[in-house]
């Protein structure tokens, strides 16, 4: 019985307007509940790596550039990205001008899940997810199309930085071109809204 009034008193100290029944009732502990759940997915999201999304011709080419010329570092998938959260972002948007032949039409075998792809560190609290979908350029070159200018700058910066050969054809929307080590001209391209 001590211990039942000691908590009472302590419960009392940090909940002077609340009695100690109202609290541990049902409707008490479901508010308590709910709260914690609330904190705990705000954690989540807040420790959730930011994620690009770039769209290429060819995967294989992206991987020797992203990996070898660019030397980022392959990143693990997101937990949120398990869950299918932000997967149809962006999505309505797409132009047709950029994608495949293939868009609209699904086979059983083609479902996206949102993990497939690759996966690289940007940053600290970034990641750059690679997947396919971009359509071959003019002249059959390589390219990389992205929704987003921020993550493009942060490209542009890592070549210039690696003294790569590049040029700046446009600057809104951002569009550059890039050779790689196949003497490939890959054009970056920021898709605009």
């Amino acid at each position: 019985m001590d211990s039942l009034l000691i908590q009472s008193a302590v419960f009392s100290a940090f909940f002077p307007e609340l009695p100690l029944e109202g609290l541990l009732s049902t409707q008490g502990i479901m508010v308590m509940l709910l709260a914690a759940y609330a904190g705990a997915m705000w954690m989540f999201l807040t420790s959730a790596p930011k994620v690009h999304t770039i769209m290429v011709s060819d995967l294989k080419i992206a991987r020797d550039f992203y990996e070898g010329l660019l030397e980022l570092s392959v990143a693990e998938v997101p937990l949120h990205y398990y869950y299918n959260y932000e997967q149809t972002m962006g999505t309505v948007a797409i132009d047709p001008l950029y994608m495949g032949s293939s868009l609209g039409r699904s086979t059983p075998s083609s479902k996206f899940t949102g993990t497939e792809g690759l996966w690289y560190q940007l940053k600290k609290n970034t990641q750059l997810h690679i997947v396919t979908g971009a359509t071959l350029g003019s002249k059959n070159q390589q390219r990389h199309v992205c929704f987003d200018r921020e993550c493009l700058q942060l490209l542009l910066l890592r070549v210039q930085a690696r003294r790569l050969k590049y040029k700046v054809r446009r600057d809104k929307p951002l569009n550059f071109l890039v050779k790689d080590l196949d003497e490939r001209v890959i054009e970056m391209a920021e898709v605009a809204n």
